[in-house]
């Protein structure tokens, strides 16, 4: 294994690349990467980089984000089997049939999709934005939301909306993490703060749970990936409970060797996110494969949902006008 990842560093170098791996990756393929992050981090850190070579250790609507966000790069997927389940409940032709169902409605969908669904969208979000995101357009407006289901129902809840239609899609790793697990592990570790981290399909489900009173909020930690990480250190608690996939708490034991750490549930693994391995990551670095593209018609289209999303997460605080932000309802 140490020979594997000093291979893959050196084809690091000669190539030019940055290695970028999501949280819920394998803990060896973690260990080879340069950055180790959530998917909008690691998009982010993407376009920062002043590397040619982009190996992004993640999943295919990541790495496809990544591609928007840095047009000029190459971003290889080590395994193209690297998909989303949550993603893959919608695509392009279906949004447009139910937008037709609903003219005029204004689209808002989640990260975890592809780039062809953003093309079709009016607003991409996290998470941890989305109902900021809802609240920013006007209440007259009616509002499709995609594709997570239980997201849309916290959103829905949050933000009383009445005319807001959700998607009925999930991540297959919501059935790993459920009120009835969250009960059991509390009561096994009942000193144990409770971590959540919002920007991932797989912890929605918890978030629309406590909004629904199935889940008791006391000693609840909503964090960003580095706020969860970061949270240890800071707090006086010993032993920490992580709602969300697996795959993270090799780096939470990682950085913080001192304190204990428990999954809300052990089952909660995300197939996809572990096709990819530490030969599949060296043999994308030696055939430069698999290169991950977005037509620059559909990147633009993309990119503009991304930016609102962002623009609105930096803090804009009066509802937007969408005919005023440019978007043009049924587009």
């Amino acid at each position: 294994m140490p020979e594997l990842q000093s291979e893959i560093k050196r084809l690091a170098r000669e190539r030019n690349a940055v290695i970028l791996a999501h949280n819920y990756e394998r803990a060896e393929v973690q260990d080879a990467a340069d950055f180790v992050g959530d998917s909008l981090g690691l998009s982010r850190e993407a376009a920062r980089t002043r590397a040619d070579v982009i190996v992004f250790c993640g999943v295919h609507f990541m790495a496809e984000t990544a591609a928007i966000l840095s047009p000029h790069k190459t971003v290889l997927l080590p395994d193209l089997a690297a998909g989303c389940s949550l993603a893959s409940t919608i695509d392009a032709p279906a949004l447009r049939a139910w937008k037709a169902e609903h003219p005029g409605a204004i689209v808002v969908s989640y990260v975890n999709t592809t780039a062809e669904v953003k093309a079709e969208s009016d607003y991409c979000c996290t998470s941890g934005n989305a109902v900021e995101v809802v609240n920013s357009i006007p209440e007259d407006h009616e509002i499709l939301f995609l594709p997570d289901m239980f997201l849309g129902a916290h959103v829905r809840r949050m933000t009383g909306r009445k005319n807001m239609h959700v998607w009925m899609g999930e991540c297959h790793v919501h059935a790993g993490i459920d009120p009835e697990n969250i009960r059991l592990q509390r009561t096994l570790h009942p000193e144990a703060e409770f971590l959540i981290h919002p920007e991932c399909g797989c912890s929605t489900s918890v978030l629309e749970a406590m909004s629904a009173g199935d889940v008791d909020p006391e000693g609840v930690q909503i964090l960003s990936t580095e706020g969860m990480i970061k949270r240890p250190a800071l707090s006086d608690a010993n032993e920490f409970i992580v709602a969300t996939e697996v795959g993270i708490l090799h780096r939470l034991r990682r950085e913080n060797p001192s304190k204990r750490f428990f999954a809300a549930n052990e089952r909660a693994s995300c197939a996809y996110m572990k096709v990819t391995t530490l030969e599949k990551v060296r043999d994308s670095l030696e055939g430069m494969h698999y290169r991950i593209t977005v037509p620059p018609e559909i990147a633009d289209r993309a990119r503009r949902a991304i930016e609102r999303m962002v623009a609105i997460g930096g803090g804009a605080k009066q509802p937007l006008s969408p005919v005023a932000d440019g978007i043009d309802p049924g587009e």
